[in-house]
């Protein structure tokens, strides 16, 4: 039965964003039916800041893979599109998180969901909430939509490009 996916994009290396473009592209290839895009979103560098500021993008999908074989599609679309392992937080071609999984929690070596950290990012909750104003965090059941309006300002994030869908 197809589990309804939430995946994060980001890109601050090349061209940000046809590197994302490409992303979900090659999603479709490894089983991800990509239904919506968020507008893509301008994003100062959170950990090293001395770096190109980000493009990040959130997607909703279906897919029948499982959790695992969707971690695994995900690094594998980020090696094709040139990604190599670098310091923590640092430059990339292309990053993806699976930020939701249905409305699973899952906690194994190496996969976390809903991703641990989305709840401290306005760069994943801001286009997560464009595309699906509505969700809840599985772990605790509070919209997302309130965890937003109680961060702090933090990084900027800005709006850049419409979406595709």
């Amino acid at each position: 039965m197809s589990a309804v996916v939430y995946l994060g994009l980001g890109s601050n290396l090349g061209s940000r964003e046809g590197q994302i473009a490409k992303g979900s592209d090659r999603l479709e290839r490894y089983g991800v039916d990509v239904d919506r895009r968020s507008s893509l979103y301008e994003t100062e560098p959170v950990g090293v800041e001395d770096q190109p500021w980000f493009v990040n993008q959130v997607v909703e999908g279906r897919t029948d893979l499982s959790p695992a074989e969707l971690l695994a599609a995900c690094k594998r679309v980020e090696r094709e599109l040139g990604r190599t392992e670098s310091i923590r937080f640092g430059p990339r071609v292309l990053d993806i998180d699976i930020l939701l999984y249905g409305d699973r929690v899952i906690d194994d070596d190496g996969l976390e969901i809903p991703h641990l950290r989305m709840t401290e990012r306005r760069f994943v909750l801001i286009p997560l909430l464009e595309i699906a104003p509505g969700l809840r965090d599985p772990r605790s059941g509070t919209k997302y939509a309130d965890i937003l309006n109680r961060l702090d300002e933090g990084k900027k994030v800005f709006q850049s490009l419409q979406r595709e869908s």
